[in-house]
């Protein structure tokens, strides 16, 4: 496959007719591609900001996800400019200093052709579980809202709300719900609105009926290996009504696996396998795009800070790890066709693994031109290949480490098949790509 420079454009997003993908307001089918960096307005400068944002929209990310009110000490701590986001912990009292340092970051990504997954604030400060850390009521949440989404109302902007909690009481609920009528009073409508769950858990497990939320996220987390994401993928996708749904803090390269729950889980790291392996299966099961995350660059950790989750490379040094290169990789592939027209079809698999870090999962184009087929450790599958409309099917091996493809000489027109990836084993996942069109020529 020949590698294209990305092409981020800018301009209002929508949930699209199929309700299962985002696009542009022109039509324009748009990649979520999310990196987090929770802590970018409260722990970078403005250089150094643009230096992350500079690097990410090389990688090919859409989305970079922060937070307004951050979590590590975010309301009592100041940014590197000595401002607080809030007078006396107040949020119906914004810091005209500390929002005009995240003017100037929301301004630095759009110039990237990046758009800011903002979240107003994180779950702490609006969670009622007996902490001394909530500040935020249903009356100063709305008028909270009201501030932020007038103030962004004409830049690149995705609203999350949750910040890591779940809604548990009545009285949560109207702190949110007023959060996002506030935000749509502020900023019109303009802008789309999900939530970030505490995880592992789903947004819809207490926001489906939301209409408010345009689309659902999860949170797969950190737990362990070889947790297959596309079961939470799975869940919101079969709901009533349909709604676009994405993966928004899966497990991230250099987290300590099962950090909350192991006593030695430092000593076993997530890689970039663990991190591809999350978003292909996320992706094949019918998720709109995917967030990668890694735990140096979430807490933009440097040796002179504590770090959380036994952080140990510095954030700028941990850019340029495997997995971020990866995902841009991905988008490549998934943008190579109209990928607003898959759905997942775990039918067309007739044999292989299907449970375990090596299960195979398959989507296809609604209008049977095309497929991805994911195996995970490279093991042997069967095909069903009547699910295709026309008789000239061209093979590819694509492989997610290095963005290449290989044609498969070998390929039948058989309507069953089975297919060896070229290598197998932890680290050796491959995508089968199954390409149709009305002369039988590959689009690659």
């Amino acid at each position: 496959m020949q590698l294209t420079k990305f092409n981020n454009k800018l301009g209002k997003l929508r949930v699209a007719a199929n309700h299962r993908y985002l696009e542009y307001d022109d039509g324009t089918p748009f990649f979520y591609l999310g990196d987090t960096a929770w802590e970018l307005f409260h722990r970078l400068n403005r250089e150094e900001a643009q230096y992350y944002l500079s690097n990410r929209a090389a990688k090919g990310f859409t989305v970079i996800q922060a937070v307004a009110l951050a979590e590590l000490g975010g309301t009592n701590f100041p940014n590197t400019y000595g401002d607080l986001p809030l007078i006396d912990r107040d949020p119906s009292r914004p810091n005209e200093g500390y929002f005009r340092h995240v003017d100037q970051i929301v301004q630095y990504a759009e110039e990237l052709g990046l758009f800011m997954g903002m979240l107003p604030t994180w779950g702490s400060y609006w969670k009622l579980d007996g902490r001394d850390t909530a500040i935020f009521t249903a009356e100063n949440a709305r008028a909270y809202g009201r501030f932020i989404g007038e103030r962004y109302r004409d830049n690149a902007i995705i609203w999350i709300l949750g910040g890591d909690q779940n809604i548990e009481s009545e009285e949560e609920r109207a702190i949110i719900e007023a959060m996002a009528l506030g935000i749509r009073e502020g900023d019109g409508g303009a802008h789309l609105i999900t939530f970030h769950p505490r995880g592992p858990g789903r947004s819809s497990e207490f926001l489906a009926a939301a209409e408010w939320l345009d689309f659902n996220m999860c949170q797969t987390s950190h737990g362990a290996h070889d947790h297959d994401t596309g079961l939470f993928i799975d869940h919101d996708y079969a709901l009533e009504p349909p709604k676009p749904t994405v993966d928004g803090e899966p497990r991230y390269e250099s987290m300590a696996v099962g950090f909350y729950y192991r006593e030695l889980s430092r000593y076993d790291r997530f890689d970039d396998y663990d991190v591809r392996q999350a978003a292909y299966w996320a992706l094949t099961a019918g998720a709109c795009g995917h967030t990668y995350g890694n735990n140096n660059i979430w807490q933009m950790w440097t040796p002179e800070r504590k770090p959380a989750i036994w952080a140990n490379i510095p954030w700028y040094e941990a850019l340029d790890h495997p997995g971020a290169f990866q995902m841009g990789h991905m988008r490549r592939l998934f943008e190579s066709r109209p990928f607003q027209d898959l759905i997942p079809d775990q039918s067309m698999i007739l044999d292989g693994p299907s449970s375990g870090g090596a299960k195979i999962r398959a989507a296809r184009s609604i209008n049977g031109t095309f497929a991805f087929i994911y195996s995970p450790r490279g093991e042997q599958f069967t095909i069903d290949k009547r699910v295709f409309k026309a008789l000239g099917v061209e093979e590819y091996w694509f492989d997610p480490r290095y963005g290449c493809t290989y044609s498969i000489h070998t390929a039948t027109n058989a309507a069953f098949q089975t297919y060896a990836p070229p290598t197998s084993g932890r680290g050796n996942d491959w995508i089968l790509i199954m390409d149709v069109n009305e002369a039988g020529i590959p689009q690659f």
